[in-house]
């Protein structure tokens, strides 16, 4: 099947050249055909889909607005809400907990016309970079199926690489939309912390989650997050951004400043990566950007200060799966995966009296200092470029016995969650895709510079 955009579909749909109903049936196909080797659905919702295909054609037939996603089909990340769909986190804890509403998000789409094909895989509650943590059982990384897809919103990138959806949603706390979209080869944006509302979301850690869209292009990433950014008032910690670039005049990139940050390309990194970022970051100065290295310097901590404070918000939010309000009514022992225990041990152990000033206030501390990196930079530059991962995608088993060593698969995406920024991960050449990072409320700057990348390398 053809891998179409979003916009090349709806064209087609809108000329009454193919249905939306049609285009559903050839995505649900290729779900029968690809998924059982891939595993990137735990829920699809067939008679779901062509039902509201069936309302999309309708609405288009006479004439009425159908919405900005009308007929297209999209995936969702089994911890986002979607009314008439399981949403399990990935968890035994929650196997046959039944959304009872939709979350913001999933409202928004609704909306606008998009299509539910069914909820995709993750690593349980969001944690972990393989998606290897899932109680039902792991992703395949479609380009290598002895590979992991990357996580925790690995089930959507391997549902977009695949061409099982046309995009996917899925959450990112610490790298789970960059990461899993480096490995599959596709894009993964994760917005200004508060940008896109979290009603809905089952929470990991609360002053770090952000739902994002994951696409094959750069314009459909956008157009995904134009139907669902907004302040909410179900969200406290939504907020309005400015949707107009403020440095971008049309196409021109003449006056565009790029930080590289010296810290981003030493040790641990793969040599294959690094070579390739520094080609990709040269394409926009030979077309005019400028160029300058930055220093980050208290990156090396974040991955620690990362583990304490998530671990921390974690031990607090699955404190509610008792089995009495949430959940399975079963032991906390038997419904969660030993990577879950891990981090409620850890984060319980933090916040713990003798302790919570030496781990959790510490780590406030350093994360502040982290966020000030940032902003010293944001005021020599307009944007950051990074690699998105230190390596290529690894074997399944390679890295599940040292959980440190999985735990710095996100050694280059946590600190745009630890300072609330927009960041953005775009394949270049291989194994390898490169990061954007911008300052708060820049999202569209983000968007409209990875664009770029995107129309000067088709040249």
């Amino acid at each position: 099947m053809e891998l179409l955009n979003i916009k090349q579909i709806q064209s087609r749909i809108r000329a009454k050249e193919i249905s939306s109903k049609e285009i559903v049936k050839q995505f649900l196909d290729a779900i029968k055909q690809k998924d059982k080797d891939i595993h990137a659905y735990l829920e699809v919702g067939e008679e779901t889909a062509i039902k509201q295909a069936e309302k999309i054609d309708a609405k288009i037939a006479n004439g009425e607005e159908a919405g900005g996603l009308a007929g297209i089909p999209i995936a969702i990340k089994d911890n986002i809400l979607v009314e008439g769909f399981k949403c399990t986190a990935g968890s035994k804890i929650l196997e046959n907990y039944n959304a009872p509403y939709d979350a913001t998000v999933s409202a928004k789409l609704r909306k606008a016309g998009s299509i539910f094909l069914g909820k995709t895989n993750l690593d349980e509650f969001a944690m972990g970079s393989s998606t290897e943590n899932s109680a039902f059982g792991p992703t395949k990384n479609p380009r290598y199926l002895n590979k992991v897809p990357g996580g925790s919103s690995g089930g959507s990138a391997a549902a977009v690489a695949s061409g099982m959806c046309v995009a996917a949603l899925g959450s990112d706390t610490g790298g789970s939309i960059r990461q899993p979209a480096a490995f599959c080869n596709v894009v993964g944006f994760k917005p200004t912390y508060g940008a896109v509302s979290r009603y809905g979301l089952i929470a990991m850690a609360s002053s770090l989650d952000q739902i994002g869209p994951l696409a094959n292009t750069v314009a459909d990433a956008r157009i995904m997050f134009e139907i669902i950014y907004g302040k909410d008032e179900f969200d406290a910690t939504s907020i309005e951004i400015n949707p107009k670039s403020e440095i971008l005049n049309s196409k021109q990139i003449r006056n565009l400043k790029i930080g590289v940050p010296k810290e981003y390309f030493g040790e641990g990194i793969d040599m294959e990566i690094k070579d390739e970022v520094e080609r990709a970051i040269k394409k926009y100065e030979e077309n005019g950007a400028k160029i300058q290295e930055i220093s980050l310097p208290h990156t090396e901590y974040g991955i620690a200060v990362y583990y304490v404070l998530m671990s921390s918000e974690v031990s607090s939010n699955l404190a509610r799966y008792d089995g009495v309000r949430y959940g399975a009514r079963v032991a906390r022992q038997e419904g969660f995966g030993d990577e879950v225990k891990r981090r409620i041990m850890l984060g319980t152990h933090t916040l713990s009296s003798g302790y919570y000033d030496a781990y959790y206030l510490t780590a406030q501390k350093v994360r502040r200092l982290i966020k000030q990196d940032f902003d010293k930079a944001f005021s020599q530059v307009d944007v950051i470029m990074t690699p998105t991962a230190p390596t290529a995608p690894f074997k399944f088993g390679e890295k599940t016995k040292d959980p440190v060593s999985m735990y710095l698969s996100d050694i280059f995406t946590v600190g745009a969650n630890l300072a609330g920024l927009p960041a953005i991960s775009i394949p270049c050449k291989g194994n390898a895709s490169f990061q954007i990072i911008g300052p708060q409320k820049s999202d569209y700057i983000i968007l409209e510079v990875a664009q770029i990348y995107e129309e000067i390398t088709k040249q």
